[in-house]
């Protein structure tokens, strides 16, 4: 069954313009939704939280699957703070729903982790496709959960990922449908961007990957695929939620599909020409 959450309502988005408006209106407790379209141009991140006796074996698990687990930053252990990525940055508050999983089962979905956060924590914070939006938008493509104020729809698919000892499993992607010429279009600016995913990892044919039913996403909201457009698939960063059903780490945090945390980078510095 497809996870869901309610929207925000989009006169929220338009007043957060920079990342630290984005996150006080979250840490307020005013901003709950999916955060696309968030302080336009701002770098957002997924979120991967781990002790640190895992988090060694977790940064190679990412190194070999750059795709979907692209490293914007590192946090120190016991440490909330991200200050690569925004000043003031309080991890424990500053994205607006979480997951938590232990024994690689998700547990609880808090609005903060004050209950659960521990001295011995480490913060990877991954690149978010939210950001290769941007610059789709920028150049006049049309996504349509924009438009309609929804989350992304999100596949678990039978891509595997390049395994470590304890994480292995599937690829999760997310979807986005494009006519034929605006989809040729989106893989040329989206490989421009391999900090946020970069280019899609499979068009069309839905099937081949293990997609059955582009109605019945497994994270996020169906989104209509008309006659004339083809789906674009993109790795997304949800794939670490999937791999530590394998792994069962004692404890892992994770961010809410389509919640994630909103930096103070700039989405066009992470342009690789």
């Amino acid at each position: 069954m497809a996870t869901r959450i309610k929207a925000s309502e989009p006169d929220h988005l338009s007043s957060a313009a920079t990342g630290a408006e984005a996150r006080a209106l979250i840490r307020s407790g005013r901003f709950k939704g999916h955060t696309a379209g968030l302080a336009p141009g701002r770098v957002q991140g997924n979120l991967a939280i781990l002790p640190r006796d895992w988090a060694e074996e977790f940064l190679r698990f990412c190194q070999q699957n750059p795709k979907p687990c692209p490293v914007l930053a590192v946090g120190e252990p016991g440490s909330p703070a991200l200050p690569s990525l925004g000043q003031g940055i309080d991890i424990r508050r500053d994205v607006g729903h979480y997951r938590v999983f232990r024994d690689g089962e998700c547990v609880d979905e808090p609005v903060t982790l004050d209950d659960v956060w521990r001295d011995d924590l480490v913060t990877f914070v991954l690149g978010c496709s939210f950001s290769f939006e941007w610059a789709l938008l920028e150049d006049g493509l049309k996504l349509r959960h924009i438009e309609q104020n929804l989350t992304v729809p999100m596949f678990r698919t039978t891509i595997e990922t390049v395994p470590t000892k304890r994480f292995k499993g599937g690829l999760i992607t997310s979807m986005r449908p494009f006519k034929p010429a605006d989809a040729i279009r989106a893989i040329q600016i989206t490989s421009r961007f391999p900090a946020v995913h970069g280019a899609p990892v499979h068009i069309g044919h839905p099937e081949m990957i293990g997609v059955r039913d582009l109605s019945k996403p497994d994270f996020g909201d169906p989104l209509e695929v008309k006659a004339d457009e083809i789906p674009v698939f993109w790795a997304c960063g949800v794939t670490p939620q999937n791999v530590v059903a394998s792994a069962k780490p004692p404890l892992f945090i994770a961010h809410y599909p389509g919640c994630m945390l909103v930096t103070d980078l700039n989405n066009s510095k992470l342009s690789s020409f």
